[in-house]
């Protein structure tokens, strides 16, 4: 009989390399590994082995938040942001800074021009509530970004700006930036795609001439507000907070020229004195085009403005698709003389939705500020609204 050998006793290395079977994966894995973690964990990752040391030094990404490094001394901060951009071996693509405890200095200075040297394709600065921080000109060189999101900054670009040519994503929040640069901006990014302002300063009208635009979303004070060549923009969201009135001195109806260039808007949502704004000037019975693609619409609307009314009864009319309405209704100087005379405005409102909506949110208040008083909902197509208190 025959008799076998024993196994042959594995190594220790051996049998670490097989456990280790992450660290024999390939590099560019390993790289997309570490580029879920935080900054803080994939750095942490070069005391596991010789393989992993400054493989976190490869990634294109870099991202600086509270959640990367908590601290909140900002000289530590600081050190830790050097740091990690001399060490990296790889371009950046990706740079976020948003810290809590950040504050402008020149250190921020040295990191843009350090950064021009990249191919930087998504760029985020927030800087906390403070002092604006002036976006140095060596920002403006940066030509192969996709993303931008800026908060507590201020723009000047030199004169030669040609803008952002590839950039596809704007969001600015408390940013001051002049009438002329905020349309330029706009202009000369032939790409642009989504664009948010909120809470924006330096400019009194917002004029969008951007013809890839799909998203829209402004909140902040603003006399006038002109839409052209926006002919793909499906999602606006318009919150302005000027109180806009009858008499304002308008050479059309503000209804007929915010809609003109909005064929394919599919989902609006108007806030604030939005409504207002649209009521100023000869309202139109209806829109001259249909909005034959708005399925959803959301706003708010004083309760006793006829004008206010009336627009929203015109726009309805003119949105033949519409499916989900969400009203916010307020009451100023409610008089309960009147509710006869309100009741009939409030039914001449819906009377026009009747065979188009299937569900419809309406959110009453007693007061300038709103509270879920009451919600009406549509059951069925061609029924009576039904109430529910």
């Amino acid at each position: 009989m025959e008799q076998t050998e024993p196994p042959k006793s594995r190594s220790k290395v051996e049998i670490e390399m097989e456990l280790d079977r992450i660290s024999n994966l390939p590099s560019d894995v390993i790289v997309k590994i570490l580029s879920c973690l935080t900054l803080k964990e994939a750095v942490r990752t070069s005391v596991l082995s010789s393989r992993w040391r400054n493989r976190w030094a490869m990634l294109s990404g870099l991202i600086f938040d509270e959640k990367c490094f908590s601290t909140e001394n900002c000289a530590t901060f600081v050190n830790i942001v050097y740091h990690v951009l001399l060490s990296h071996i790889v371009p950046v693509e990706k740079f976020v800074l948003s810290h809590p405890h950040l504050i402008p200095t020149i250190d921020i200075d040295r990191w843009v021009l350090h950064l021009s040297r990249n191919s930087i394709k998504v760029f985020e600065l927030r800087i906390p509530d403070g002092p604006q921080y002036e976006m140095p000109l060596r920002f403006f060189s940066y030509q192969d970004m996709i993303e931008l999101k800026l908060s507590q900054c201020l723009l000047k670009p030199p004169t030669t700006f040609k803008g952002f040519r590839t950039l596809k994503m704007v969001r600015f929040q408390r940013v001051a930036l002049a009438q002329d640069v905020l349309e330029n901006l706009i202009l000369c990014c032939p790409l642009l795609e989504s664009l948010t302002i909120i809470k924006c300063i330096g400019f009194t009208h917002l004029k969008i001439d951007a013809p890839n635009l799909r998203f829209l979303s402004f909140s902040g004070r603003l006399e006038d507000v002109s839409l052209q060549n926006t002919l793909n923009l499906a999602v606006v969201r318009f919150n302005p907070w000027r109180i806009y009135h009858r008499q304002d001195h308008v050479s059309s109806s503000n209804l007929a020229k915010f809609f003109v260039d909005l064929p394919h808007i599919q989902r609006l949502t108007i806030d604030g004195a939005a409504v207002q704004y649209l009521a100023v000037g000869d309202l139109p019975g209806r829109l001259p085009k249909p909005c034959l693609h708005l399925n959803f619409l959301s706003l708010l609307l004083s309760f006793n403005v006829l004008a206010e009314i009336l627009t929203t009864i015109y726009l309805l009319r003119s949105s033949p698709a519409l499916k989900v309405l969400h009203v916010m209704v307020r009451f100023t100087l409610l008089m309960h003389d009147h509710f006869y005379y309100k009741n009939l405005l409030f039914r001449k409102l819906f009377c026009h939705i009747s065979d188009i909506l299937k569900l419809l949110t309406l959110f009453r208040s007693a007061s300038a500020f709103f509270s879920a008083s009451t919600v009406f909902i549509l059951l069925k197509k061609k029924q009576s609204l039904g109430w529910i208190t």
